[in-house]
């Protein structure tokens, strides 16, 4: 009975191969930069955005430029959120020669942005849903995925790479059936493939990842089928993103929250937003034809303000993820578990140096801040223990996280069966687009769709078309993979010592390659203040992360709290708590010089970060016990 069913799916499999095949040759050909209204508009944003000399406008100039848009000369589009849609948003519509505002209550990829698996990938799953059940329209989603996963590489190149990612076989027919269902990803990949797939014997694959287990499931492993996906710094991407709108002309501003709307003489149509500046208390308002909201998993939140009544359409789920020591995966080569025992995805991936192992969504409320639980932990902790050959530990958990996805859902449904793993564009309020749903590697095309939502809604005059799929953020133009070196050649790193004095210390690799990957071709800013200003001290011992970057992103990227840098601008919060608490002393020191802080701000940092870090359950801030320790 079992080996039928699985002659049907593979049945099922080819059918769909032959329908994919029909589908590629029908395809609408990609438009190219010309036909989109790039040519002469895509190269004056280009020079804007490119150019070495320029520098993102101060915090006040922004505030400034928001309360300066009046209800006689309104933004075009004022958005409501700063992670990657709401900042994709604001990047595309400013470079179609709109006057742009972006508020975000929090900081740049506060929430669910910063809490992603990292991966950016075309959607293997929803082929698999395509072949299953035949569904035309879980394959255009892959198709889209696709296209878009090639494209944010392109252009984020510094901080986006292609991974390797091996799935295990332990009997002969998973050989197969992974083998047919990953060469079927490739050929609708197409000419948007990274690499090829293939399948490694038992004895290649223990020798491309030394901690796999040669048993599992009661049997031995009969190889690995190993495929291509994409990989991301996904916090320094969305911050990356919010920097270069604001070098194309957006009014960009983080720590400023939507307190209310506010409408027309009838009440009809909202034409503005009253902000609050959370740093100063306050409050302004600023007009806009169109306020987009792009809040993730806050968007009923924004919704409701316009009208109480508004049903909700977000499903919240969440995303549990732990940081485990490099040595549990290899550096470039990931494992992906399709189905554990409930069913749900594993995976192990190589991350900034250390391993990240998470598992799929599962339902949750909505949080400023949520916090994965002790049995999510030791759920991943056991799934991928079956696969492995070294003892995991649960002390050796460096940080635990959880994110909250927004699934969309359709407000009039009876059931979550409409939940939609793509996303919604809608206009429930006059003057209001949300935006919600999707995924990390779609953002580009549903900032588009939102843009292009708000145009209609706003009447607006754009001066081009959508230019986004062609344009590298801030810091990627020319960037190259061995831009290290000249780090590593032409610069040192100038350090205080414990009594003040200054000691000269090498530029290494390791500080070279991260402020190259962390920071493109602008890493050389940073490398001239660990020089000239002498902070080029490690942060914390083990991690590459250097005192100049505190100061640099103070300046130049909006970096206005201690968690601002430790969470959002380096990522030391989510590869190691307690690493990210011992340099957070130093880092406040830092941030208070560049922003005049007082003692008391200073105290306040220091107290709002380790309530922050406590929220990251590393295995010395947890409260477990498990028997074993």
């Amino acid at each position: 009975m079992a080996t039928a069913t699985r002659l049907r799916r593979l049945g099922a499999a080819a059918a769909v191969a032959a329908a994919c095949s029909g589908a590629l040759i029908f395809q609408p050909p990609s438009l190219s930069v010309s036909d989109r209204g790039g040519g002469p508009a895509l190269a004056a944003v280009r020079q804007k955005i490119h150019d070495l000399d320029a520098a993102v406008p101060s915090r006040a100039v922004q505030e400034s430029a928001l309360i300066g848009a009046s209800s006689a000369n309104p933004l075009d589009v004022l958005v409501v959120g700063g992670g990657a849609t709401g900042c994709g948003v604001a990047l595309d519509a400013v470079t179609r020669g709109l006057r742009v505002g972006l508020v975000e209550r929090e900081d740049f990829s506060s929430g669910t942005s910063s809490r992603s698996t990292k991966l950016i990938h075309g959607g293997v799953r929803y082929l698999e849903k395509a072949v299953f059940n035949v569904d035309y329209g879980q394959l255009k989603l892959v198709f889209h995925a696709l296209e878009e996963r090639k494209q944010l590489i392109d252009n984020a190149s510094h901080l986006c790479h292609a991974l390797p990612c091996m799935t295990p076989c332990f009997d002969w027919f998973e050989v197969v059936y992974y083998w047919a269902g990953l060469k079927l990803y490739d050929f609708v990949a197409g000419p948007r493939l990274l690499h090829l797939s293939r399948y490694y014997s038992a004895q290649e694959s223990v020798e491309l990842f030394p901690t796999l287990a040669r048993n599992g499931k009661g049997k031995s492993l009969r190889g690995t089928v190993v495929y291509y996906d994409g990989q991301m710094n996904d916090s320094r991407l969305n911050v990356g993103l919010a920097c270069t709108a604001a070098l194309a002309g957006a009014a960009v501003l983080n720590h400023a929250e939507v307190v209310s709307f506010l409408k027309d003489e009838g009440g009809d149509r909202i034409v503005g937003a009253r902000i609050r500046d959370n740093l100063s208390g306050n409050e302004f308002d600023t007009y806009a034809k169109v306020v987009v909201n792009a809040a993730g998993p806050f968007c009923d939140s924004v919704r409701t303000m316009a009208d109480k009544k508004a049903r909700p359409m977000i499903s919240p789920s969440s995303g549990v993820h732990i940081i485990l020591p490099d040595y549990y995966s290899p550096e470039g080569m990931g494992l992906i578990v399709p189905k554990t025992k409930d069913g749900r995805v594993v995976f192990m991936l190589p991350w900034l140096g250390r391993t990240v192992a998470g598992t799929t969504d599962s339902s949750t409320s909505i949080t400023l801040l949520p916090e994965p639980h002790e049995d999510e932990i030791q759920f991943i902790l056991d799934a991928i223990c079956d696969y492995l050959n070294v003892k995991v530990r649960r002390t050796d958990v460096l940080s635990a996280w959880s994110g909250i996805r927004p699934l969309a859902m359709d407000p009039t449904a009876k059931s979550t069966e409409s939940i939609s793993r793509d996303h919604v564009v809608c206009e429930d309020y006059p003057g209001l687009v949300t935006i919600t749903g999707g995924k990390w590697t779609t953002y580009r095309s549903m900032a588009e769709d939102a843009v292009n939502a708000a145009i209609k809604s706003g009447k607006l005059s754009p001066s081009n078309e959508c230019v986004t799929d062609k344009l590298r953020i801030s810091g990627g133009d020319g960037w190259d993979p061995a831009s290290f070196t000249v780090l590593a050649q032409q610069y040192v790193r100038m350090k205080k010592s414990s009594g003040g004095k200054v000691v000269p210390g090498v530029m290494d690799t390791a500080a070279a390659k991260h402020l190259s990957h962390a920071y493109g071709t602008l890493a050389e800013r940073v490398a001239a203040i660990a020089q000239n200003e002498n902070l080029g001290k490690r942060l914390a011992h083990g991690y590459p992360f250097l005192e100049a970057e505190v100061a640099y992103c103070a300046r130049h990227e909006y970096c206005e709290s201690a968690v601002d840098f430790i969470a959002r601008r380096s990522r030391l919060a989510f590869l190691d708590t307690d690493a990210a608490g011992r340099a957070l002393p130093r880092v406040i020191e830092i941030l208070a010089a560049e922003h005049k802080w007082d003692n008391s701000r200073k105290k306040q940092e220091l107290q709002i970060a380790k309530q922050f870090l406590e929220t990251f359950k590393s295995s010395k801030n947890a409260q477990f016990y498990d028997g074993k320790h």
